[in-house]
Formats: structure tokens, sequence, C-alpha cells
């Protein structure tokens, strides 16, 4: 179990945090304005497009793909936008370097344009590290379709040259401020953790596109603001915040000991859910089950009377525990987006009162019957605010926290 006085201890956190997770994420507020003034620079403000694309097709993978699929959701029926995982995972021969190491995983990773793509459409290529061939080799398929094209990708890097030569509009990858000490190498340097911060890298230059193409219908200050929720996101759960007035250590506590049910309501909570098991999985190495409702009362209802379900063994009653882990536990978390349900706008989203007496929707309703049936726990955050973005944001920055310290508890409990 997790000993949650390790995260009142922020001398302890930030030996535990060597690679420096916590700083990524203080600074992803600073990122996004950076990723904007250097778009900015890069030409994007100067685009003078011929009507919009037919689709917007998004590669990439980890943090980059899931910009792609929070972009389908903010551009809602406006526009097709089609995220493209890669499609193959074999590394050819021929790949090692000549230290005779094996590649890194991305040598292995290809992608493909679907059949149809064509001139009427444009191709968003983003990578964190831009030296994965098969994006290289991306791009020139899209190149030879008279696709358009947009990379973005470190300054230097194999794909920003290969965006050159291929005549893309390449947008620089803002990477996040570097420590003074370099952190130590990766156990398994095959399988590298993820910048937790790298999201709001890849999406915001590709939010400023969408903006400029006319496929979103944000405001014309959407993204500042995105980095100012970012910013108050970060003091809020900074390390030396005690846990009792920080959500993000609050929600880590909750979580630990448990088998957690990410249920969300709306596009939005879904994708921030869908991030927040990414993460959970990544900083954590903890599993989670996440999916919208009302779809999840029914895909997920066998765990509640299963082995993990809070009346799970009753017949066992007299058998000896002492030398026993504590058992695992179901905990539901529900995340919602509920525009204008606050009276004002909230600092950052609000974990739900379980004597809440305002009126809930069906599939909120039903979850929260199903878990006080069960004598499962249920944790409800909410976001109110009115931007979908801006809500995305609230919900996503406390949840990557979470995951961040709850990695950190626990990998020094």
């Amino acid at each position: 179990m997790l000993d949650d006085t390790l995260l009142d201890d922020p001398a302890a956190l930030q030996r535990a945090d060597r690679d420096r997770a916590l700083l990524a994420l203080a600074g992803a507020g600073a990122r996004v304005r950076t990723a904007l003034r250097e778009a900015e620079a890069a030409g994007i403000e100067r685009l003078n497009p011929d009507g919009r694309p037919r689709a917007v097709l998004v590669a990439g993978h980890g943090s980059a793909l899931t910009a792609g699929e929070v972009l389908a959701v903010l551009a809602g029926s406006a526009g097709l936008v089609v995220p493209l995982p890669p499609a193959e995972a074999t590394a050819p021969r021929g790949d090692r370097d000549r230290s005779g190491a094996p590649p890194a995983f991305t040598a292995g990773l290809g992608w493909q344009l679907p059949g149809w793509t064509g001139p009427l459409d444009l191709l968003v290529i983003s990578s964190a590290d831009g030296g994965e061939q098969g994006l290289i080799r991306l791009a020139e398929q899209a190149y030879a379709r008279g696709c358009a094209l947009v990379v973005t990708a470190p300054a230097g890097s194999p794909l920003a040259e290969a965006a050159l030569q291929v005549r893309a509009l390449p947008l620089p990858y803002v990477v996040g401020a570097q420590p003074e000490e370099a952190p130590p190498a990766a156990a398994e340097p095959d399988l590298p953790a993820e910048d937790p911060a790298a999201l709001w890298s890849h999406l915001t230059p590709l939010l400023a596109l969408a903006q400029k193409i006319g496929l979103t219908q944000l405001p014309y200050d959407a993204l500042p603001a995105v980095a100012d929720l970012l910013d108050a996101t970060a003091v809020r759960c900074r390390p030396d915040a005690a846990a009792y007035t920080n959500p993000a250590k609050g929600l880590a506590a909750r979580l630990a000991g448990t088998v957690p049910l990410l249920w969300a309501e709306g596009p939005i909570a879904g994708a921030a859910a869908a991030r927040f098991a990414a993460q959970l999985a990544d900083r954590a190495g903890r599993p989670a089950l996440a999916g919208p409702l009302p779809q999840v009362l029914t895909a997920h209802r066998g765990m509640f009377t299963g082995q993990l379900g809070a009346g799970a063994d009753p017949d066992d009653f007299f058998r000896d525990r002492v030398e026993e882990p504590d058992p695992l536990h179901l905990q539901v978390l529900l995340l919602r987006h509920v525009p204008g349900a606050a009276d004002q706008e909230q600092d950052g989203p609000a974990e739900v009162p379980e004597d809440d007496d305002r009126p809930r929707s069906f599939g909120a309703g039903r979850a929260h019957r199903l878990a006080a049936a069960h004598d499962v726990r249920l944790t409800e955050y909410a976001s109110t605010r009115p931007e979908q973005l801006h809500a995305l944001a609230d919900l996503v920055a406390l949840t990557d926290f979470a995951a961040v310290y709850l990695g950190l508890a626990a990998a020094q409990s």
C-alpha cells in the first residue's frame, strides 16, 4: 500500500522524481506560449488556405496521437479528423546501430495512408523525437499523393529536414525546461517513459493550425487562456502544497490500492479519461479501464460482482489475513464536463460531494446508483468551463499531476 505521508514530503518527492516529471508539468503553460510564438514565427499566421481540407490526418504515436484524438473531439462534425496510429511493429533488417545495440522501439513503427487520401487532404505529422523513419516514409508517401503537409518536429531532426524536402510547413516541437542535472539513464532504454507534458507541445501547433483553416470554432484567445489554466493548476498541485489542499495529491491517495474505473460523461471528459488511463500506465505502472457513459455501465458491471468488488469473498470471514497484503478494490472516477453548472467559474475541476442535490444526467445518476448498490467508492470531478478546450485542460492537468504523484509515492513506499 502507498504511504500517503510521502505525498507531504517535498524533499522525498524531489528525490524520487528522477526524470523531473513534476518540473515538466509545471512548465506546461510556458510550453504552450512558446509553441504559439514559434508557430507564428514559422509562418502559420501567414497561411491563406483556399477552403477547408476534405480530411485532416494526424500521424504519430503516444501524445502526438492523443493530440489528434483531441482535435477530432473539438472539430466534431465540422470536419473529418483521422488519427493515424502506427500500422506495423516489425523492425526492418539492418536497423542496428554501429555498436550492435538493438534499435529503439520506434525503429519498427510504420504508418500507412488510407487508400482514399489525395490532394484534397492535409496530413499533419507530429513527433517529439524526429527520428522515426516510418514518419519520414509517410511524409514521402503523402508528397507523392499530392497531400498538403505540416510537420511538427524538433529543429535539426531527420524528420524536420525531410519536411523541407517534401515542401511541408515545418513547425517546431517545443521541449520543456531542462533540469540542471541530467536525469539518470532509463532502466529500460528501449521503453522510455514519455515526457508527461509532451501533449501540449503536440496539441498547441495542431490547434493553431486548425483555427487557421477553420476546422474549429475556438475563440481567438483560447490557446493563451489554456496556458493560464495550466499555470494555475501547477500552482495548486505544486509539490510543497499539503495533500489536503492539493487536489492531485488527494486524487492519487484515493487511487492507491485500487483498480480504477475511469468513467466519462461527454466527449471532452472521454478524451481526458483515456489520457488518464495512459498516464497511470506510463507514470504509475497502474492498470485502469476507461470508457464513456452509458456504455461502461454494461461493459464494467461484471467488475462489481467479481473478486474486486467490495462484497467479494463473504464466506471466508475467518481466514487469517495477518500476513496478507490489503486486497485491491474498485474505485470509480467519474469525469464530467458540465458547462454552466456553477454560478461562477471554478478554479479547476471540483470534486462533487456525494450529497450534492443538483440534478444529474441519466448516465451519471445510474453510475452513482450502481456504485452505491455495491459499496464501491465513486469520486466525481466536474469542470464547468464553457469552452471545451478549457474543460479539457482542467481535467487533463489535474489527472496528469495525480498520475505522477501516485507513481512517485508508490516507488518510495
